[in-house]
């Protein structure tokens, strides 16, 4: 089973890919709709411009009639003096609507196609209009009235005729425009019909498909969960009850032995043995109820090492009387007591495998509390292991190497074994900082604790009950 690394639960590739699948079947889904929604904006943006431009034309249209209108009412009045009053309003309002007419088509957005006749005319008219108005001022002034009104026939007439040709361009545009802007929006609305019912039917089968493999990798992992608990139970009984039975075993073969000539000495034995076997029986017991600690409160691993060491040193699992020392480098740091546990169990048993099959003649244990990492190493200069037999995973009944590989994975770490035969054997073991080390203030807890300490409770709910 792959660690739980930062406290986040391990789903699946295929539960993660079928939760991106739906959001991106939501988010497309989504996203065509608004572009079609955007187009239809666009389109109506176009329609409303065109119809501005419309607006704009007639307005201008009607002000010339209007321009022209006074003009001939003033001819026919052929009074100079009132025609020399207004003309100088009648050019104001000429200008104003030239500026009007100007900053409207230069509010329009930028895909709107603009009437090209449009800004000759307007050119047209800011030159000539102006200029017969001033001409025809002069010639009134004159009395000459006959030339006033040829004047306004021959020269305004045709700017009229040129306005009026204008907005009928403009007007055919703007129906042409209308006319593609129903057809857009009538296959824009086709495909929002299409769009709408599609995402929402298959977003509703990743759907039911991602509630179907949510239950089935809760069910997966209810079980994975299940074999880890086994295969713990299996590694305290290899770390505690069989090395203990082993050592019993030993005890008991010297009693056999001893008792034809040495009765008293095989009756020792014999009341040690006793006493051993009653703590094993404590230790298997800590064991399954996943109690076991590294038999100390103040959180010195190498304290509880060293001991550790010192007894198996003092045992019959040192038939070579190997020298053993324990050495630490750093400040040492507050270990997060579960790991801990872990650690001084992996350490625990790569020193018996140490004494009782290395047959060294000197055993070290070096603890590095770096920044980075933690890492824990032993080491020793004894006959090694045959690389065809440095990795027992596949051997029935074996579970030390294996053990330990395994609570290294748990607690995010990496477990390296480096041997050859009459070379001796290094096991290490690094752990990140991260996941390593307590913080100071305890406000922050591990992702191992937060994995087993609703374990170890439930463990002890059932074992008072």
């Amino acid at each position: 089973m792959a660690p739980i690394d930062s406290g986040h639960l391990n789903v699946g590739s295929r539960l993660t890919a079928t939760f991106v699948l739906l959001i991106v079947l939501i988010l497309g889904g989504n996203g065509l709709v608004l572009w079609e929604f955007n187009r239809a904006r666009t389109q109506t943006a176009r329609v409303a411009d065109a119809n501005q431009q419309m607006i704009v034309v007639l307005q201008l249209q009607v002000n010339l009639l209007s321009f022209h209108q006074r003009l001939v009412e003033l001819t026919r009045s052929r009074d100079s003096q009132r025609l020399a009053a207004e003309a100088e309003p009648l050019r104001k309002a000429l200008y104003e609507q030239m500026r009007q007419t100007r900053s409207a088509l230069s509010g329009l957005s930028a895909v709107t196609r603009v009437e090209p006749a449009f800004w000759p005319t307007l050119e047209a008219i800011e030159i000539i209009l102006p200029t017969q108005l001033n001409a025809i001022t002069e010639l009134a002034r004159l009395g000459d009235w006959d030339a006033v009104q040829l004047r306004l026939g021959n020269q305004l007439k045709p700017i009229e005729t040129q306005t009026g040709i204008l907005v009928e361009s403009v007007d055919r545009q703007t129906r042409r425009e209308l006319a593609q802007a129903v057809e857009q929006m009538r296959a824009i609305q086709s495909r929002i019909l299409i769009f709408v019912p599609a995402t929402a039917l298959c977003s509703f089968v990743v759907a039911a498909f991602f509630g179907w493999s949510t239950a089935r990798r809760f069910i997966e992992l209810r079980l994975e969960e299940r074999v880890t608990e086994r295969m713990r139970i299996a590694r305290e009984l290899h770390d505690t009850m069989l090395q203990s039975f082993h050592g019993l075993l030993l005890r008991f073969q010297t009693a056999s032995e001893l008792f034809p000539t040495r009765p008293a000495e095989a009756k020792q034995t014999l009341d040690s043995a006793i006493d051993q076997a009653t703590q094993a029986i404590t230790e298997g017991r800590d064991a399954v109820q996943g109690l076991r600690s590294s038999t100390t409160v103040t959180n010195d691993l190498a304290c509880a090492i060293t001991t550790l060491g010192t007894e198996l040193a003092g045992s019959e699992s040192n038939p070579n009387a190997a020298e053993f020392h324990v050495e630490v480098e750093g400040t040492p740091r507050d270990l997060h007591p579960i790991l801990r546990d872990e650690v001084y169990r992996i350490a625990g048993e790569a020193m018996r495998n140490a004494f009782k099959h290395a047959e060294a003649r000197r055993i070290e244990v070096e603890i590095w509390y770096d920044e980075r990492q933690f890492r824990l190493r032993v080491r020793d200069d004894g006959k090694g292991i045959d690389s065809k037999l440095l990795n027992d995973d596949e051997r029935p009944g074996h579970y030390g190497m294996r053990g330990m590989r395994e609570r290294a994975k748990l607690l995010g770490g990496k477990l390296t074994v480096w041997s050859e035969v009459e070379t001796g054997t290094e096991v290490e073991l690094s752990i990140p900082a991260a996941n390593a080390y307590a913080t100071a203030d305890g406000r922050r807890r591990s992702w191992l604790a937060e994995k087993f300490a609703g374990k170890l409770v439930e463990k002890d709910t059932e074992t008072k009950s």
